[in-house]
């Protein structure tokens, strides 16, 4: 049986967006990505609360996976009613079975760049590879000089068997959109286009819904950041 290898790709998702997809298909190309499952955060303990529900994040997640082979969403960390953390929920995995050498965590440069902050770092870096992936102006080749601490765990693929490997952290350098979920958010608030920014079906939803206008028609309390 050829060994598993299982992508982690988490965040607010407020909304999730090209970047966000294009992070997810480079780790699956320079990985070879048996699953994708992407985890929608229920409290982000590093950055604002959400203006989106639980509930239209989880649908924006589910809709923009459609229609890739392998990736699904995943509501374990918002079933958790609690601050959102990734140790806790790759201890989820291996409760599951799963071995920290067949999971790969997948992050933007500019995030991993602050993982010193994260909680039980750095004993989380045994607990997953970390797929860290270049976004506009932050090259995953800058690493090395910013984390000189870890710089003998980063290596760069193609690398053949992660299933003997130690946890290693994977620098993959590849084009992702430069767009960011805060930009999106204050476009629609100015009644812009958001087209090519998120998957159709995502934007399709937010105009729907109303999420992110100041006094959209399917805007309820329940979506804002109160609700969280």
């Amino acid at each position: 049986m050829p060994a598993r290898r299982i992508g982690i790709l988490g965040g607010s998702f407020d909304p999730i967006h090209s970047g966000h997809m294009d992070a997810g298909h480079a780790a699956t190309l320079a990985i070879g990505l048996s699953r994708l499952v992407v985890i929608p955060s229920h409290i982000p303990p590093h950055r604002p609360q959400p203006l989106a529900s639980p509930f239209h994040r989880f649908a924006m997640v589910s809709l923009a996976v459609a229609g890739n082979a392998g990736w699904r969403g995943s509501d374990v960390e918002l079933r958790a009613q609690a601050a959102s953390y990734t140790s806790t929920t790759l201890g989820k995995f291996h409760e599951r079975g799963y071995a920290a050498s067949e999971l790969f965590f997948i992050i933007g440069a500019d995030a991993f760049a602050e993982i010193a902050a994260w909680k039980d770092y750095p004993s989380i870096l045994d607990r997953a590879h970390f797929a860290v992936v270049s976004r506009p102006r932050f090259h995953v080749g800058d690493l090395p000089a910013r984390l000189p601490d870890l710089k003998a765990r980063m290596v760069m693929p193609p690398l053949d068997d992660f299933a003997q490997m130690e946890p290693v952290i994977l620098l993959i350098d590849a084009l992702t959109a430069d767009v960011s979920s805060t930009a999106i958010r204050e476009r629609v608030a100015e009644g812009a286009s958001i087209a090519g920014l998120v998957p159709p079906a995502v934007q399709q939803h937010i105009e729907q819904h109303g999420l992110y206008t100041p006094i959209g028609p399917g805007r309820r309390a329940s979506d804002g950041a109160s609700s969280q």
